[in-house]
C-alpha cells in the first residue's frame, strides 16, 4: 500500500501570522491557532505523514536571519512534540515571491520526494490558509483543505475555479481533524448499456457543484429535490432511449444513484440511519429509511393520472423499489392527498430529507449504529 501524506502550511496554520511584516522572527511573536495543536494530535496516528511546507520569504537573508527564525520555529515543534505531533519532513522554500522560483509553492519543487510514485496523492491532503494552498493540492493532485470562514472561504474557492479539489473550507481545526479521519464521502458511477449512459458524481455532504440533466424535465425536478433538501451535491448526466419511452431512463438512474450513496456511506459509522415525514399543502408524504444493509421496499402511494409532466406515474415506485436494492435500504414510502404533483413532490422531498437525516453523522462519532456491529 502506498504511503500518504498531509501537507501543512504553517504561517496562518499553525501559528499566527503576524500583520505588516508576516514573519514570526521573535519568541513574542509565536501564537498557536486556535485548535491547531489538538487538531494536529488528533491526525497523528492516522496512517499519514504529516509535513511541514512552508514558504518563508527571504529566510536567511539580512531581512529575515536564520538567528531570529530558529527560536520561534523550534519552540513551535517541541510544544507539537509534546502533544505527539511530529513532523516527517520539513519543505521550507526560502525566496522571495518574485523570483518565481520551482520550489516555491504553490510550484512543486520541493515536493519531488512525494511526487516519484511512492506515495498516494490521490488520497493525501494539503491545509492551509490560503488558495496558493489549493493551488499545490490541485498541482500535487492532491485534496485541499483551507482554513477560512466557510461562506466567506468558499466564494473565494469558486471565484479561483478551485472547487474541483477542494475538499473542505472551515475555520474549525476539530472539523479538520473529523474529516480527515473519518475521510470523503464521495462516488463516482458511470453505466453504459446498449438502453442508457449514466455518468454520476455524488458528494453526500455537498460539496461541489450539481447539476441534474436526464431528458425528463419533471424527474430532473424531482432529482433537484435531492440536491435541495438532503443537502448532496450530485452531478447527474443520462443519455437513454426515450425513444422507446421512459422506463429504461428511470430505472437505471435509480440503480446508479442507489450505487453511489451506497458507496459514498462507506463503512456507516457514525451516521444518523433512520427517516423523515413531511406535510406539502394538502398532501402528507412519510419515508421510512433504514441503511441497515438489507434490501427491501413497501409503496402506498396511488395516482388517478397517467403521468405528471413527461413522467408516467408507474415509475415513481419502480424509480424508488431500484433504488432500494441497489443501496441495500429498507425503504417504506407513503404518501396521500388530492394534487397529484403535489404528492409526488412531497415524496421526493421526504426522501431527500430521509437521506439527509440517515447520512448525517455524528462529529466525534465513531461506532456503528448497530447493536450487532455490523451494517
Amino acid at each position: 500500500m502506498k504511503k500518504r501524506a498531509v501537507f501543512v502550511d504553517r504561517d496562518g496554520t499553525i501559528i499566527k501570522e503576524p500583520p505588516v511584516d508576516y514573519q514570526v522572527d521573535s519568541l513574542e511573536k509565536l501564537r498557536f491557532v486556535p485548535g491547531a495543536i489538538s487538531g494536529l494530535a488528533a491526525l497523528a496516528g492516522l496512517g499519514y505523514e504529516l509535513v511541514l511546507a512552508t514558504n518563508q520569504d527571504g529566510l536567511g537573508t539580512e531581512s529575515f536571519p536564520e538567528a531570529d527564525f530558529r527560536p520561534p520555529h523550534d519552540l513551535m515543534l517541541d510544544t507539537l512534540r509534546g502533544e505527539g505531533v511530529e513532523f516527517a519532513d520539513q519543505l521550507i522554500d526560502r525566496s522571495f515571491e518574485h523570483e518565481n522560483l520551482p520550489t516555491r509553492k504553490p510550484r512543486t519543487g520541493m515536493f519531488g520526494k512525494y511526487t516519484g510514485g511512492e506515495y498516494d496523492l490521490d488520497y493525501s491532503y494539503v491545509i492551509g490558509d490560503r488558495l496558493t494552498d489549493i493551488e499545490l493540492a490541485r498541482n500535487l493532485g492532491s485534496r485541499g483543505i483551507l482554513l477560512a470562514p466557510a461562506e466567506e472561504g468558499l466564494d473565494r474557492v469558486a471565484a479561483a475555479g478551485l472547487s474541483e479539489v477542494c475538499a473542505l473550507v472551515t475555520d474549525d481545526w476539530s472539523e479538520i481533524a473529523e474529516f480527515i479521519r473519518l475521510g470523503e464521502r464521495t462516488a463516482s458511477v458511470v453505466r453504459r448499456t446498449s438502453e442508457t449512459a449514466i455518468t454520476l458524481e455524488l458528494d453526500i455532504d455537498g460539496r461541489g457543484g450539481s447539476s441534474v440533466a436526464t431528458g425528463l424535465g419533471f424527474f430532473d425536478h424531482m432529482l433537484q429535490q435531492i440536491v435541495h433538501h438532503a443537502g448532496f451535491a450530485l452531478r447527474l448526466a443520462v443519455d437513454g432511449d426515450l425513444n422507446v419511452d421512459e422506463h429504461h431512463t428511470m430505472e437505471d438512474t435509480a440503480i446508479v444513484l442507489g450505487e453511489a450513496v451506497r458507496t459514498a456511506l462507506g463503512s456507516k459509522v457514525g451516521i444518523g440511519r433512520y427517516g423523515f415525514v413531511l406535510p406539502m399543502d394538502e398532501c402528507r408524504a412519510m419515508v421510512l429509511l433504514d441503511f441497515g444493509g438489507r434490501p427491501e421496499f413497501v409503496w402506498d402511494a396511488e395516482f388517478k393520472r397517467e403521468s405528471i409532466g413527461d413522467v408516467p406515474t408507474e415509475m415513481f415506485a419502480h424509480f424508488f423499489k431500484s433504488f432500494a436494492f441497489e443501496a441495500r435500504c429498507n425503504l417504506h414510502i407513503s404518501a396521500t392527498g388530492d394534487n397529484e404533483h403535489h404528492k409526488i413532490e412531497g415524496i421526493f422531498k421526504a426522501f431527500a430529507r430521509a437521506l439527509r437525516a440517515a447520512a448525517r453523522r455524528e462529529r466525534f462519532s465513531y461506532s456503528l449504529p448497530s447493536s450487532k456491529g455490523i451494517l
